[in-house]
């Protein structure tokens, strides 16, 4: 045992192939409960962190252990506490929801009732119990990928490992994917989601790793992570009348770092956004500017990737 806590550890990973180094010197931790994220392009070393996670691939280098036990690609026991979801589809299109549910529970060990009761629970929560007994060929694309989700959730792991499960689905099923995926944080179990989408992590995850060309290139909250751009937000102002004298006005209040005017609009860069702006609109419009339109914007991940990385997220 490790003599932590965490449903994951992993310390120091690295992976080689060839003169390629795909994963370098990579560490992060997973608590019971907690959905952690691998955020990153396409090509960022993902795919290779979980595939050793899972013990697929063997590592190079450092250590992964699941629940206190020392995960290798021979490890039998650390693969028990575990559910893998992966990109390709691992179901049988012959097979209706409920049996290849039912088969990879038996697989899984689990008979009778409690195989029964454990299908349904599984339906409910990927969305597809009214879908139960059609075959899975006759499936939207999204609806097969929640099936997949749900035959990682089978055996109830201790830790869920999804990577990038809503590629290539329409909206509404994407949607569907990320409500079952938040419901399995509430319940306990610990996730490990690999996604380049901003929006996803900014919703699921609790935590999110930046990766790029195999090193994780920061780690935080979002923000946390929001805050290593200097975290200011942005206030804009679209109006006409005495710009410049609104801007002078304006760069004495509290939390505006700067103040660009133009002939119809004025920039602020300010701290707390949704706290300044009433103070904002009044000073403008005592200084006389007659405001069309005011828009808000805060950091994103989107910003935080160009950040550490010195790229956009989907270069």
């Amino acid at each position: 045992m490790t003599g932590t806590t965490d449903v994951l550890t992993v310390d120091h990973l690295v992976r080689r192939f060839g003169d390629l180094t795909a994963v370098d010197d990579v560490s992060f931790r997973i608590a019971p409960g907690e959905t952690y994220g691998l955020l990153g392009p396409n090509g960022a070393g993902k795919t290779t962190i979980i595939s050793m996670v899972a013990g697929l691939l063997k590592a190079d280098g450092g250590t992964i252990h699941v629940a206190g036990e020392e995960m290798k690609p021979d490890a039998v026991e650390p693969k028990r506490h575990l559910g893998l979801v992966p990109q390709d589809l691992a179901i049988y299109p012959e097979l209706t929801a409920r049996e290849n549910l039912r088969f990879f529970g038996k697989l899984h060990g689990l008979r009778g009732s409690a195989l029964n009761t454990r299908v349904e629970e599984v339906l409910e929560i990927i969305g597809l119990a009214d879908r139960a007994k059609d075959r899975s060929k006759e499936y939207s694309g999204g609806m097969k990928r929640r099936l997949n989700i749900g035959i990682g959730l089978l055996h109830q792991p201790q830790l869920l490992i999804l990577d990038e499960p809503t590629v290539g689905v329409d909206p509404q099923s994407r949607n569907s994917i990320l409500e079952a995926v938040e419901s399995l944080a509430v319940a306990g179990m610990a996730v490990l989601y690999t996604t380049h989408y901003m929006e996803e992590a900014e919703r699921l995850c609790d935590r999110i790793a930046i990766i790029d060309g195999g090193r994780l290139q920061a780690e935080g909250t979002r923000d946390e992570l929001i805050r290593l751009t200097g975290g200011t937000d942005t206030i804009r102002l679209r109006g006409s009348g005495d710009l410049q004298g609104a801007a002078t006005q304006m760069r004495g209040l509290t939390g505006v770092d700067r103040v660009d005017a133009d002939r119809s609009s004025l920039t602020l860069a300010v701290h707390e956004a949704p706290a300044r702006v009433a103070d904002v609109v009044a000073t403008a419009t005592a200084a006389g500017v007659r405001l069309a339109d005011v828009e808000i914007a805060r950091p994103d991940l989107e910003s935080v990737f160009l950040h550490v990385t010195g790229k956009a997220l989907r270069d």
